[in-house]
Parts: C-alpha cells; structure tokens; sequence
C-alpha cells in the first residue's frame, strides 16, 4: 500500500552521456507522477548533455573531473569518494545511474546499499555489459528488453526491481531494437522511483519484494 512522505525523496542521478532517461525521471516529477526531487544531477563528462538537461529544469549540475585522480592506485576508490561527499552533502536518499559510464565501487554500493538503481537495456540476467542488443539478436531471442536493478559490485548482476518486455522482429537492427526498447526505460525507470518514494521495495535475499502488489513490466508483444 503507498505512504504519503513528509516530503519528496532527493534523487541524485549519475549521467555520463545524453540523459534521456534523466529527462524520463525530470518529466515524470514536474508531473506530478512521482513524489521526489532530484537534487543533483553529477557527471564525470564536463560537457554531458544530461547536464545541459539539468541546467534547462533549474536543477544542480555538478562536473567531477576524473582527471587528478588518474595515476593513483586507488583512482576508482578515490573519486567515488569525491562523489559520495558530494551525495551526503546534499543529504541524498536515492542514486539512480542513467548512462553513467564508470563502474562504481564498493565505496558507493556500500553506502547506498538498496538505495542505488540503475536500468540496462537487457532482461538481465541475460546481456549484462555492452552491445546487448547486438547480442541479443545474435543469440536468435523473441524477447529482449529493459530491467531496472539495485546496484551491487558486480556489473548488472543486483536485485531486480522491474523489467519490460519487447518483441524481437524481423529485419531488427541494434539500433531498431535499442530505440524500441528506450520507449520502455522511459517508463519503468520512474515508476521504479515512486515505488521507491511510496517505501514499498525491500530485498529478499536475490528478490525484490514489492508490498501491495507486484507490478509487473509492460510487455509488448504485438509485432505491430
């Protein structure tokens, strides 16, 4: 059952490339559909459109430059650590990664445990990493799509929150099925933030149990 919050949940979303889904989340908020606000929007790529997408919604935009860490043996760890002062200095409840390209470390996973999510285009477990649709394709599957997961240290491998599903069809490319599937990122991604906001997930060993009901993806089966 959903609980009202004294106030919105404070998002901080990590970006490295366009933000479409940033823009999903953005959308969903300023209409009223999810209860949160995002606080900060923080990329490792100074020119990102995702923060030019902040900037347009009056959002903080943050640049973290990866570069003075470089060199150092510990260069991952270290600029997680930059991050993640800059997430409780903003008094963050939720991470959400959307085309962050950096693989995070222990330094964030532990201490947004169950509190970091990220969406690949991909009904993991299967295709985790890259070129997944390329693979998808390959391997000759049906069905391929999007999950929306909490983020553990090993790459696409946390607990699943919600997946869509979409047909593979023939005479698909990796970018015809890639843009299909971004059709449903669009819509999973937020509704897994208000699932969030309304205090209704909670982790069971590998399971996300979801109190009131389980919603599932939206799966589009129609070739049409």
């Amino acid at each position: 059952m959903s609980t009202k919050r004294a106030a919105p949940l404070r998002v901080a979303v990590l970006a490295s490339g366009r933000g479409s889904n940033l823009q999903a989340v953005i959308d969903a908020i300023e209409a009223g559909q999810v209860q949160a606000q995002i606080v900060a929007v923080i990329s490792n790529k100074k020119d990102a459109p995702a923060l030019e997408r902040a900037r347009k919604h009056g959002l903080k935009d943050l640049f973290v430059d990866p570069k003075p860490f470089t060199g150092r043996p510990d260069s991952r760890e270290a600029y997680d650590h930059a991050l993640l002062d800059m997430l409780r200095q903003h008094e963050v409840e939720l991470v959400l990664l959307a085309g962050y390209m950096k693989i995070v470390t222990a330094v964030l996973v532990n201490a947004y445990a169950e509190r970091m999510m990220n969406i690949h285009p991909s009904l993991l477990p299967s295709f985790p990493g890259l070129d997944v649709q390329k693979r998808a394709i390959e391997w000759g599957c049906k069905l391929a799509g999007c999950t929306v997961h909490f983020v553990t240290e090993g790459v696409d491998e946390g607990p699943i929150i919600l997946q869509a599903a979409v047909p593979i069809l023939n005479g698909d490319t990796p970018e015809s099925l890639a843009a299909r599937i971004l059709e449903q990122e669009h819509k999973l991604y937020p509704r897994a933030v208000q699932l969030f906001a309304e205090g209704r997930l909670h982790v069971e060993g590998r399971r996300v149990c979801i109190d009131g009901g389980t919603p599932v993806g939206v799966a589009l089966l129609s070739p049409s």
